[in-house]
């Protein structure tokens, strides 16, 4: 199996395919163990792009995923990390006002014991900031060799829009990564948002792939839950698993057995058929869950699939956000 590269919209970087994140996981309820192994399993199976954040596991996660790293040459992977979360009680910490994403990034680089980050993402939209007064932020610390690439995530696309034009203008570092979320479930991007990234050059790292384990098939129609599921543990999230999800996911399965994939593997190779996405980001609690889902690299869809899918997911671009 060889994981596949493209590139991160239109900037020179290669990412794979498939990216391995941190959220609710390192430093968090996935046993130190298994976050390492899972993040050396990623690594030996080609996937170079690694991704976390500031507020992840009160930045313990930041920790687990640099500590592992340490041990690969820093050019051979691409490593994300964001701003804009709460990380104190004082009321400059959190947004993106100058001082705390400088004073954040600095703290993520000690906390990853690295010199730089190649993505900088902000990690939502600020309305207390000035647009402008954030994106010089991020363009001095690019300029200053701490961050080599900008990105956000869940902006909207007149969000995005405005910071392209403020960018333009004053001639500071452009966005070319946006993290939205994007799964079989949840297609908002596809409206306004990747319309827009092809247009302005910036690519999609989607995270949720598989709908925070929806898609993986473990949830069945008879209302069983695993026991150390994310449904388990949250009541939330046990709710938006409807019938009607259910009954989709298990047609969903026929399709994929008959291409020989799993629910998995057929839920990412569907992302990736959208070439403004340059990577989908998946979260893993072992390292078979990285193998299986790496595998999803470089499968192509054929056009009578995909009608399958459209008709059972009745695939249609949907507006709304975060609805799962």
């Amino acid at each position: 199996m060889t994981v596949q590269y493209r590139q991160l919209g239109n900037s020179g970087l290669k990412v794979s395919e498939i990216s391995l994140g941190s959220w609710l996981t390192y430093g968090g309820y996935v046993e130190r163990e298994n976050a390492v192994k899972s993040i050396e399993k990623a690594y030996g199976l080609g996937i170079n792009f690694f991704d976390t954040a500031n507020v992840y596991a009160k930045g313990e996660a930041e920790k687990v995923v640099g500590e592992t790293l340490r041990q690969f040459s820093r050019e051979s992977y691409v490593l994300a990390t964001k701003v804009y979360g709460k990380i104190g009680d004082g009321p400059n910490d959190r947004g993106l006002s100058r001082k705390h994403v400088i004073e954040s990034a600095n703290a993520s680089l000690k906390r990853l014991g690295l010199e730089y980050v190649d993505i900088l993402y902000s990690h939502r939209f600020d309305s207390d900031s000035p647009l402008h007064e954030t994106l010089r932020a991020f363009d001095d610390l690019v300029r200053q060799g701490k961050v080599l690439y900008i990105g956000v995530s869940e902006w909207t696309a007149a969000q995005i829009a405005e910071a392209f034009a403020i960018a333009d203008r004053y001639l500071l570092d452009r966005i070319v990564v946006n993290q939205p979320i994007y799964n079989l479930f949840e297609r908002y991007i596809e409206k306004e948002i990747i319309p827009l990234g092809q247009a302005k050059g910036f690519g999609q790292v989607v995270f949720s792939p598989l709908a925070q384990g929806l898609l993986t098939g473990k949830y069945s129609s008879d209302g069983q839950v695993p026991e150390e599921s994310r449904a388990a543990k949250h009541e939330n999230f046990k709710k938006r698993i409807t019938d009607e999800k259910l009954a989709k996911i298990e047609a969903l399965k026929d399709i994929a057995a008959e291409r020989d994939l799993t629910l998995a593997q057929l839920s990412l190779a569907w992302i990736l058929r959208q070439p403004n996405v340059s990577s989908a980001l998946i979260g893993a609690s072992r390292p078979e869950q990285v193998e299986e889902n790496a595998a999803a690299s470089g499968v192509a869809l054929d056009e009578a699939t995909l009608r399958r899918i459209a008709d059972v997911i009745e695939y249609e671009p949907v507006a709304a956000r975060g609805s799962f």
